[in-house]
């Protein structure tokens, strides 16, 4: 079910990128009437402040990455062009296996999705995203994930792995870019007790979901103390955290 070196060698690239809304809520007032990046922007933003992006700048930033390393790589999305849409990337080795490549939700690595591989399992598999085991079920039109989480919980995703055309997919990240939401949210994965973890900041509370349970932080005492907690999380320059935090509580 794991991707091979070559695959693996261009997802490391991303490990510790945050996935969030601050990047695009700083970015808006700065952008001209298109407000998403280009990939060149994002790798100027990353060297300069640590910035990572949103699931679409992750996905559109990943493509390229594959695409320069000589790896076949298309978009694929769920819901485009609404305010539910999620973006990710299918990849291909060398075998002509696909593999889903997904940075907007923190996934750990890349997946093998071809069910009829040899390689495939549909039984639980262990170490592909932070605090819960992924099992995966064929559909018509795509996949079906269930995510099992420590003391039983359980959730379920959907996903197409049917191509976007690459117009299509720069439009509906346009239309993400727009859609700045009222809450602030950040979610990177991090080292904690041998494992990765998944780092979440949400609507001014944070929590670590690990492999023995979820651990709920306590709320930082202050604007200030918000600031420099993602600030260590994510590695993100603290003037753009307190912009972009700036600009959700004015939503308050």
């Amino acid at each position: 079910m794991r991707a091979g070196e070559h695959l693996l060698n261009v997802w490391q690239r991303f490990d510790g990128l945050p996935m969030d809304n601050l990047v695009k809520a700083w970015n808006y007032e700065r952008a001209g009437l298109k407000k998403q990046r280009s990939v060149d922007q994002m790798r100027e933003h990353r060297e300069a402040y640590g910035l990572g992006g949103n699931c679409f700048d992750l996905a559109l930033w990943l493509l390229a990455e594959f695409r320069e390393a000589g790896i076949e790589a298309y978009p694929v999305g769920s819901e485009l062009s609404t305010a539910e849409a999620h973006a990710a990337v299918v990849a291909i080795d060398g075998q002509g296996r696909r593999f889903l490549c997904d940075l907007g939700d923190q996934w750990i690595q890349p997946i093998l999705v071809d069910t009829q591989d040899a390689s495939f399992s549909d039984a639980p598999q262990t170490g592909f995203f932070p605090g819960a085991d992924v099992q995966l079920s064929a559909e018509p039109d795509g996949l079906t994930i269930i995510y099992q989480r420590p003391g039983g919980k359980l959730s379920v995703q959907k996903y197409s792995l049917a191509p976007v055309s690459e117009e299509a997919f720069w439009q509906a990240a346009e239309y993400s870019q727009h859609q700045l939401g009222t809450t602030p949210l950040i979610e990177v994965r991090v080292p904690y007790a041998g494992e990765v973890a998944h780092w979440e900041f949400n609507d001014w509370q944070s929590e670590l979901s690990t492999s023995k349970g979820l651990v709920q932080e306590e709320a930082a005492a202050s604007f200030d103390a918000w600031v420099e907690r993602i600030q260590g999380r994510s590695g993100y320059a603290r003037e753009i955290i307190k912009e972009a935090l700036s600009f959700y509580k004015s939503m308050d």
